[in-house]
């Protein structure tokens, strides 16, 4: 129960932070979300440096990578897990995989997106 009260503490606080980037740096006039790109890009730096420091020598606990990088991450960005997962796939030589998630996950995406949209407009 301590895990998931940690994860949902991070993760609001995660979210909440990407509602103010966004609205501080989301264009209104050319569309451009650059703080979506910026939320997705420090995320991804966030995340690296706390599973690095996780994996170096033990130094962080399971609970503070769960608040950090599952809760806080994963509210902020969800493009940072993504990041990390493909750097294992080509850290691991794994370029088969690294593809097919990429891919999948981009095509998979979208569609979701569409679809969903689609569902809301029909139903």
């Amino acid at each position: 129960m301590k895990q998931l009260l940690l994860v949902f503490v991070g993760g609001g606080l995660g979210s909440t932070l990407r509602y103010w980037i966004g609205n501080l740096f989301n264009s209104t006039e050319n569309g451009i979300p650059y703080g979506t790109f910026l939320a997705n890009i420090i995320g991804s730096l966030l995340i690296g440096i706390i599973l690095g420091l996780a994996l170096k020598n033990n130094s962080l606990s399971q609970n503070t990578v769960l608040f950090l990088a599952t809760g806080f991450c994963g509210g902020f960005t969800t493009f940072s897990a993504f990041a990390y997962e493909n750097h294992l796939f080509l850290k691991s030589g794994d370029f088969t995989s690294f593809a097919l998630y990429t891919i999948a996950s981009f095509i998979i995406g979208f569609a979701a997106v569409f679809f969903g949209m689609w569902l809301v407009k029909y139903f």
